[in-house]
């Protein structure tokens, strides 16, 4: 049940983030975010409402994000919602929102009406999209951002009354009109509706176009990427494109952290890939990332949440384990790396 209240809260967070809670008084958010040694004033809070990249269906890849200084979230993907709502409410993740709850919806339902504001979906595989459909039955009105080719594939896919009722302002008729779908244009920024947050999508590689956003809050940035393949197979550039762009933009902002995938061990062959990262691939990528840099010293305050783990059936078979323990050895420029987990909350 979410707790309204003023005065101290705590954000559940894993160790491996180094955060610590986050206090709120009657006038402001008195925040600690401690990185090693030193002690910064957080920017944002990432719950995940689902963390692998399949099999397991109520726990898909699903996020939310919000800047400290306001109680609205944008979803990063919606693989699963209302399963992920549940989950994270268990886990005392909203604890410390102080806006008054409508007593006329439950707890999950307040935060899906009167908390999270918008979508921004990275691609529209069933995985990424499921919980956003199941929901929109009783989901309220909210824009979907996504890139052009993103918003064709849901509208064509899934919002065609056959897979699913037209819940959006384009395509089939009757259109329902719940959900206003806006086109993202390419390395171009935007506003999102109901946030303070302001968006640049960039292009991912992957069998179907896949996207990384960019997500600020005055000078403080995140990125969540959706799936991708490493450049060094997909031979497009688009990971080298993003790398330069971000560490541009660190001459004058900070990075405070990241979700990007980790979707098999390293035993997996490139052949089949099908566009996803593996543990050796990801540090090739970041690698190149802190090449290009110029104050180092940015990457110990900035941390790097592993999402997308494929969930297996096979007896004995325990992926996050492995990729935990093959990051964990491959990592000699000491990137602080946390495993997203159903429920968790964390503060960058």
């Amino acid at each position: 049940m979410l707790r309204y209240t003023l005065g101290f809260f705590v954000l559940a967070a894993l160790s491996a983030c180094n955060t610590t809670s986050i206090k709120s008084s009657d006038q402001t958010n008195e925040t600690a975010f401690k990185v090693s040694s030193n002690s910064v004033a957080p920017a944002f809070q990432l719950i995940t409402l689902g963390d692998t990249g399949g099999i397991k269906d109520g726990n898909l890849s699903a996020f939310l994000l919000r800047s400290v200084h306001e109680e609205n979230f944008v979803a990063l993907d919606a693989g699963t919602i209302v399963n992920g709502i549940d989950v994270a409410l268990e886990s005392d993740a909203f604890d410390g929102l102080e806006n008054r709850p409508d007593e006329g919806l439950k707890a999950n339902g307040n935060i899906l009406h009167n908390h999270v504001k918008a979508y921004l979906i990275s691609h529209g595989h069933l995985d990424h999209v499921a919980g956003l459909l199941v929901a929109s039955p009783d989901d309220n009105e909210k824009p979907i951002y996504a890139l052009k080719s993103v918003n064709d594939t849901m509208g064509s896919t899934y919002f065609n009354w056959q897979a699913w009722a037209n819940f959006t302002n384009r395509g089939i008729e009757p259109k329902l009109n719940k959900y206003d779908v806006i086109d993202l244009a390419p390395q171009q920024p935007m506003p999102i509706e109901g946030t303070k947050l302001t968006v640049t999508p960039f292009s991912l590689s992957h069998p179907l176009e896949s996207t990384a956003f960019i997500i600020e809050s005055e000078d403080d940035m995140f990125v969540y990427f959706g799936d991708t393949g490493p450049d060094g197979v997909e031979k497009e550039g688009k990971l080298s494109t993003i790398w330069q762009y971000l560490a541009q933009q660190m001459r004058t902002k900070t990075l405070r952290g990241m979700v990007i995938e980790v979707s098999f061990s390293n035993n997996r062959p490139d052949t089949l890939l099908f566009g996803h990262l593996t543990p050796n691939w990801l540090m090739q990528e970041l690698t190149r990332f802190h090449d290009l840099v110029e104050d180092k010293s940015q990457f110990s305050a900035m941390n790097i949440v592993i999402s997308h783990i494929k969930y297996s059936l096979k007896a004995g078979e325990e992926p996050r384990r492995v990729i935990e323990s093959e990051l964990a050895q491959a990592n000699k420029l000491g990137f602080n790396f946390t495993l997203a987990k159903q429920g968790q909350s964390l503060v960058f």
